[in-house]
């Protein structure tokens, strides 16, 4: 992914580091448990990283091929690499199936400059308000955490141009991807930007179009 034009701004932003994995809580919606990772969760993980519709919009395109690759997968959010990332696993309240995973990375690793937050649901799962309703869960915990001021650089489109702007979260998403566009529209995202690059992954188009998404703190309603 292409490194986008930055301009430097004033602002608010989580603490560095995040709380370890051991001391972060799980929250829990009507349907929903959404807590940290565990060294136990590798056959989940596995389950859900070898469903190609899951796989389709990720970095890599396919599927994990062994349990090795989703291992190494994990090893990105556990200790130490929480202290950079603050994501979570998605389970049913009913039966503690794992249904996907999703969270946030810090802004320094975002090509927005911004947190920047993704997430994966299980086919089955489509299509019922699970992707949502997590979201929605999520941001609520996301906006909890401790802040301090910052001077950071973030993509010049996400904000107005003003040296000192609000704290914001972005997305971004495959342009056909039209399930996620509406998650995160419904979630209060608005679309920012637009921007095509050549397709690195085998077996797919020449190139391949993405749409950003940014929130703003401003926007949220207490």
């Amino acid at each position: 992914m292409s490194v986008q034009p930055k301009i430097t701004v004033k602002t608010r932003l989580p603490v560095l580091p995040f709380p370890p994995n051991a001391e972060r809580k799980p929250f829990r919606t009507e349907r929903l448990v959404i807590r940290p990772f565990s060294k136990d969760d590798l056959d989940g993980m596995y389950a859900l990283r070898t469903q190609p519709e899951v796989m389709k919009y990720t970095s890599t395109g396919k599927i994990d091929a062994n349990k090795e690759e989703t291992q190494a997968f994990m090893d990105r959010f556990m200790p130490p690499n929480d202290a950079y990332n603050y994501n979570n696993i998605i389970t049913l309240v009913s039966t503690g199936e794992i249904i996907g995973i999703g969270g946030s990375t810090s802004s320094p690793i975002s090509i927005f400059g911004w947190p920047e937050i993704g997430y994966l649901i299980k086919k089955e799962y489509w299509g019922q308000g699970y992707a949502t309703e997590f979201l929605k869960a999520w941001l609520d915990n996301w906006w909890t955490l401790p802040r301090s001021e910052v001077e950071t650089q973030v993509d010049v489109q996400s904000v107005d141009g003003a040296r000192e702007t609000p704290e914001k979260i972005v997305a971004y998403i495959e342009r056909p991807n039209v399930g996620s566009r509406r998650v995160l529209e419904k979630a209060g995202f608005r679309e920012f930007k637009q921007w095509s690059e050549p397709e690195i992954r085998d077996g797919y188009d020449r190139e391949a179009t993405f749409v950003g998404f940014v929130l703003s703190s401003a926007d949220i309603k207490n």
